[in-house]
């Protein structure tokens, strides 16, 4: 099955985030997996403060692993991360599902982020400015 892992990170650090997202993909290969991308999203703020291992963050550090492996994998993996202590938060979703090849050959490995909705939205507000 395909799956789209976002993970979020404490910021500060990118050698932090390379580990974890290492650790991720060779848990994955190792039991039979596909790695299709990752995607670095960057640091951004959280929607709202979280406590997590007993310390505040208000910012973390965002990446995108999409990969095809099965469910007993993917749990495997996810409880693997989440237990790292500089994770602040991680979340796994279903893309596909097997023997819908048609479903899930196009999805890129790569996720990109919408900039151009942001600056469309910024023109938006300018415009009523005026």
């Amino acid at each position: 099955m395909l799956y789209e892992m976002i993970a979020v990170v404490r910021p500060g650090n990118i050698a932090e985030v390379k580990d974890i997202a290492l650790t991720a993909g060779r848990l994955i290969l190792s039991h039979g997996g596909v790695v299709r991308g990752l995607t670095n999203w960057g640091t951004f703020l959280l929607t709202k403060p979280t406590k997590k291992h007993q310390m505040r963050q208000d910012s973390g550090h965002h990446f995108i692993l999409r990969f095809d492996a099965s469910p007993d994998v993917q749990m495997k993996m996810r409880k693997a991360v989440a237990i790292d202590p500089r994770m602040i938060r991680c979340g796994v979703v279903k893309l596909g599902k097997k023997g819908t090849l048609g479903e899930i050959c196009a999805v890129p490995g790569r996720v990109e982020w919408r900039k151009p909705a942001v600056a469309e939205m910024a023109m938006i507000r300018i415009g009523e400015d005026a």
